[in-house]
């Protein structure tokens, strides 16, 4: 299936470097190709086990109608994408189906009807360009190189105030919406668009969002734990997507990141980007789980001596992911009066642990859920300026995104995988040269060690 003719004059635009109201005079294609789930597919994998549900069976490259524009929104053309754990989810369809997060949105307007449909193009990341703007938008033009973050929200609803993230109808988009990242084109509203990286490539801009967004958020901000100098800080699954950017935020902001991986090579690329304790959870044999109901204190007080011989304290702030696997032990390490923060659970969402070891000593546990826009343009900021890096190992073109979020399923992967959708090519987009070559050794740090 190739692009429509609209879709490739719109990519030689981009890459000719047209000016904005040329794009914005571009003709708009009547479909685009995107990476969708079927609903007529949801019932594929019933009794198979998780492990067993393959992505590159249930994620399909399809041609879908362009979606009209609300006047809040915006079309962007997508010069590349990433793999996110969202979308592993989608294309398994757990824990629920995403086409009841589609119905439900289907319900609240009209604008929302168009997102109820019996596809569902996925994807939570993107970079390229901005080719149309609605009516009411007032800060993006075309033309304009963004980066998208994916908090959808109705500012409308009073609850979205304050703190959108705690807003009654807050989506994360291409999860909980239609029209995702992982297509040539996407519907996006006007408060998810933030400027691309410059020294960048596109692919490079395209895999941040999401997961240093939600580092940012669960370390950085006042809704997250807030860290101070000289925290220590117990980082789960360090060298994957999100455990690699709150690896940067702590040490940017005078922390002690202590990071749990599961090979030398993943300990080798952390001690590379500059963490001094590092823990191969392999290596150690650690067994927190003897079977399926029953959890071994016994492994967590090994693993909080562990962490004690290399900083000599226990963590003030636990950096919780994996979810089922390590919560156990995540209560039990964590210092007196300290903070598990927690987003996603990759290993399970039904979390055990000892609740004397999280009372008794005063400690906090808080749920955290990917970033408002203040705090998604903060992450952004940062790797504009080249405070916080890219975590990309490795790239894919857009027929293989699939194989991809299979990769991604089975942890096969270091930091984010880099999809490119209308970009023919790695490295292209970089207009800042300069602060590229200077930056080059940290901004090339994944793909040197997992490409």
């Amino acid at each position: 299936m190739t692009s429509a003719p609209e879709v490739a004059a719109i990519r030689q635009a981009v890459l000719d470097g047209a000016p904005g109201p040329e794009l914005g005079a571009l003709a708009l294609p009547a479909a685009y190709r995107g990476a969708v789930v079927r609903a007529d597919e949801q019932e594929m994998w019933a009794g198979v086990p998780s492990e067993e549900k393959d992505p590159r069976r249930s994620l399909h490259l399809d041609e879908v109608p362009l979606p009209e524009l609300a006047p809040d929104e915006a079309y962007v053309a997508v010069m590349a994408s990433s793999i996110n754990f969202n979308t592993v989810w989608t294309s398994i369809f757990e824990p629920v189906s995403t086409f009841g997060f589609l119905g439900r949105l289907g319900r609240e307007s009209v604008w929302g009807a168009r997102h109820d449909q019996p596809y569902h193009v996925v994807g939570s990341d993107a970079a390229g360009v901005v080719l149309r703007v609605g009516s009411a938008v007032r800060n993006w033009r075309p033309g304009d190189a963004v980066t998208l973050h994916c908090n959808h929200v109705d500012d409308q609803d009073p609850t979205a105030h304050d703190d959108s993230m705690l807003a009654a109808n807050q989506r994360i988009w291409g999860y909980e919406t239609n029209f995702g990242g992982l297509a040539e084109i996407t519907v996006v509203k006007a408060n998810q668009l933030m400027p691309k990286p410059a020294h960048l490539t596109w692919e490079e801009a395209a895999v941040n969002a999401l997961c240093n967004s939600t580092s940012y958020r669960m370390l950085v901000s006042p809704n997250g734990a807030q860290m101070t100098q000289g925290q220590t800080v117990l980082i789960w699954g360090a060298s994957g997507g999100i455990g690699a950017y709150a690896c940067q935020y702590v040490l940017n902001g005078g922390g002690v990141p202590v990071a749990v991986v599961s090979s030398p090579e993943r300990a080798a690329l952390l001690h590379e980007m500059g963490v001094e304790h590092v823990i191969d959870r392999k290596a150690e044999g650690y067994r927190f789980w003897t079977d399926e109901g029953t959890q071994d204190p016994a492994e967590w007080r090994r693993l909080g001596k562990k962490i004690r011989e290399l900083v000599g304290v226990d963590p003030e702030i636990v950096f919780e992911h994996p979810g089922r696997s390590t919560m156990g032990a995540s209560v039990f390490v964590c210092a007196r009066g300290g903070q598990i923060i927690t987003c996603a659970a990759t290993s399970g969402f039904m979390i055990e642990y000892d609740n004397r070891y999280l009372w008794m000593n005063q400690k906090a546990l808080k749920g955290c859920h990917f970033a408002n826009y203040r705090e998604a343009w903060e992450a952004n900021r940062l790797v504009c300026e080249g405070r916080i890096h890219p975590t990309m190992s490795a790239v894919f073109p857009f027929e293989q995104a699939a194989e991809a979020a299979y990769q991604v399923h089975h942890n096969l992967h270091e930091g984010k995988l880099g999809v490119l959708v209308l970009a023919p090519e790695e490295g292209l987009g970089v207009t800042d040269p300069e602060t590229r070559e200077r930056l080059l050794p940290q901004i090339t740090l994944f793909r040197r060690h997992g490409g």
